[in-house]
């Protein structure tokens, strides 16, 4: 047996890759998920949708890469962080998943931060209560629809719910369980008095597990379904930000990498966990034992970006490279887009406002301005949103010379050199572009056995390609747009 699967449940799809022992990836596939948005601000997914993207992803994964069904030795899991799975006694999906990035629970939050109290927060969950997080989706759905909640047993996060499908256990590491805010973050444990504090019994979180370590196994008839052969380990997995990490190699302290996918982070890892003092960014577990991660999050990056293109280029609908095409026709443009900015708070903000009612906006809109302008002041207004994270991290002294690139922000040139310029360091990409899915399958493969650690997988599988340097002039011209782009938060806040 010499190969694994690795498998992401993203936001706008759920991505399938098989990979060797080598490290070599021999097939992969993708398969879309949408979003459902009853009322501006929610956002919900179903559960059972993710499984059948799943299905379907692995069986095509398996077919592309042509290898045959026995050598396969475990799956590695990655999923999208929060977002809540409600399921009942038999196993049930009673609601859709409230997503990560849905900000209807305010009021919730509100009422956390006074049942657990801030330096509650601080010390158990080393993270304010935000509407993203688990937790205040399951009291929001204990207040606003008692008889669904009457009916739950079990809490659970994305990647989980495949484990579920796939082995029949209900579990969970600590990378996804510390983005909850029902998990003491220290301690690497299920909070008592965060659950006592908010009157939720502990009977509704599972069992944790390592990341690298066997959770379950893949039961006959999941086999039937996915290709993937009965009774090969599936490992603990992990949180798709903390996957993303390992699958370029982040996984200790001195490094940080950006990512954009529908959401943008920037993650640097830490050997104990570091807490911002104004809760502007979050600590969460790594993927990796005894090793934390701070982070900074854009709730709409990629997100950000699909909207525009969707919206103001629909003539480029279905067109294989319409992204790229959208980033020649702002690499044309001059940095600042001759005024206009843009705010990417399409769906709120996490870093560094803590804003569920933020919204997005063009400023500066003038007769002279074109698409190009526009195409422009959107991916300026995401490296920008991606620095704001980064210069907390800087702020908190946690070291980052240059920054590792994931995701969309590594594909283009443009891109890559945008955010090198607007964050003042060298940026460097690996030879491998799965993300989060190849962080899941090298934590399959140590379950597996290829590898004695995380740390030698990546080792063994990741070579960082040449650093692209920032541009001094082009650094020193986008300094007053982020200004300016820092300055219209501020100032628009009463407005939203």
């Amino acid at each position: 047996m010499e190969h694994v699967i690795g498998i992401d449940v993203g936001t706008s799809g759920v991505k399938a890759i098989v990979v060797d022992a080598n490290g070599a990836v021999l097939g992969e596939a993708t398969s879309p998920l949408t979003i459902a948005t009853p009322r501006p601000g929610w956002a919900e997914q179903h559960p059972d949708d993710w499984w059948k993207a799943a299905c379907l992803s692995v069986a095509k994964a398996i077919q592309a890469s042509g290898v045959p069904q026995s050598s396969f030795a475990a799956v590695g899991l990655s999923g999208q962080m929060h977002s809540s799975v409600f399921l009942d006694t038999q196993g049930l999906v009673v609601r859709p998943a409230l997503l990560w990035c849905d900000g209807r629970t305010t009021k919730q939050c509100l009422q956390i931060t006074k049942a657990v109290g801030a330096k509650g927060l601080r010390k158990w969950a080393c993270n304010p209560a935000l509407e993203g997080f688990t937790l205040p989706k399951v009291l929001w759905l204990k207040q606003h629809e008692p008889a669904a909640f009457r009916k739950v047993a079990k809490v659970i996060l994305a990647k989980d719910y495949i484990r579920f499908k796939l082995t029949g256990t209900l579990a969970t590491d600590p990378s996804d369980a510390s983005a909850t805010l029902m998990f003491d973050t220290v301690k690497r444990r299920w909070s008592e008095d965060i659950l006592k504090a908010v009157g939720l019994k502990n009977s509704l979180t599972v069992d944790v597990v390592g990341s690298a370590e066997t959770s379950g196994v893949v039961t006959a008839e999941a086999a039937a379904l996915t290709g993937i052969p009965a009774g090969i380990p599936v490992a603990g997995g992990g949180a798709d930000n903390a996957c993303g990490a390992i699958g370029v190699g982040a996984i200790a302290p001195g490094e940080a990498v950006a990512s954009w996918g529908t959401s943008g982070t920037v993650v640097a890892p830490t050997n104990k966990p570091v807490v911002d003092k104004g809760l502007r960014a979050h600590t969460f577990c790594h993927a990796v034992p005894d090793t934390w991660y701070v982070m900074g999050v854009m709730l709409a990056a990629g997100g950000a970006f699909g909207w525009f293109r969707d919206q103001c280029a629909k003539e480029l609908a279905g067109v294989q490279d319409a992204n790229l095409r959208l980033n020649d026709e702002a690499a044309a443009i001059s940095p600042g887009a001759d005024g206009l900015t843009f705010l990417p708070y399409l769906q709120g903000e996490r870093t560094p406002h803590r804003d569920a009612t933020a919204r997005g906006a063009f400023i500066g809109l003038s007769l002279a301005h074109t698409r190009a302008h526009m195409s422009r002041a959107v991916l300026e207004g995401i490296a920008f949103g991606l620095c704001d994270s980064l210069a907390i991290l800087q702020e908190m002294k946690l070291p980052v010379s240059r920054m590792l690139l994931t995701g969309g922000g590594a594909q283009s040139p443009f891109l890559r050199q945008l955010q090198a310029d607007v964050y003042r360091l060298p940026v460097v990409r690996v030879n491998r572009e799965e993300g989060p899915a190849f962080g899941a399958a090298l934590l399959g493969a140590v379950c597996a056995g290829f590898f004695k650690n995380v740390p030698a997988a990546c080792k063994a599988t990741l070579q960082r390609l040449t650093p692209e340097m920032p541009n001094k002039k082009t650094s020193k011209a986008l300094a007053l747009p982020y200004k300016r782009f820092g300055s219209l938060y501020p100032a628009l806040r009463g407005r939203f």
